[in-house]
């Protein structure tokens, strides 16, 4: 007869949770927690992602105009239009918005006043020189 002393079975479970929050032992190493980034994202960049959500309202007609958007937001109709004028920027500008770091502390730094005058700019190659004058100036 074979006699086994000093066995030692190594394995990894963790406690996991089911559809209603009971705790249930499953096989295996427990994920790695998810990073939360740190800071907030600008207001800008949220702007920004409205602009195209807006329009596609729009488009389907789930919404009548830019006055009822408004409303529904609790928000002035010329809020709305900043808003719908950042589709204007030319796409690598917006682009650029949207993936401005997060803030983590103090206020942001690019805010809608400085961009402004960026989508009154009809010209795309204008708006990158003056979009990199206002890079430089806000780093």
């Amino acid at each position: 007869m074979l006699q086994m002393e000093n066995l030692e079975v190594v394995g990894y479970v963790h406690f996991g949770r089911e559809k209603k929050g009971k705790k249930r032992l499953l096989p295996g190493r427990a994920p790695e927690p998810k990073q939360i980034p740190k800071g907030n994202v600008p207001r800008l960049a949220r702007l920004m992602a409205l602009a195209p959500h807006f329009e596609e309202l729009l488009e389907r007609r789930e919404i009548k105009d830019m006055a009822e958007i408004a409303r529904y937001g609790h928000v002035s109709r010329a809020r709305v239009t900043q808003i719908m004028n950042l589709r204007f920027l030319a796409p690598d500008i917006q682009e650029a918005i949207l993936n401005l770091p997060n803030t983590t502390k103090g206020c942001d730094n690019l805010l809608y006043r400085h961009v402004h005058p960026l989508t009154v700019t009809a010209s795309w190659k204008r708006q990158r020189e003056m979009w990199a004058n206002l890079a430089d100036r806000s780093s």
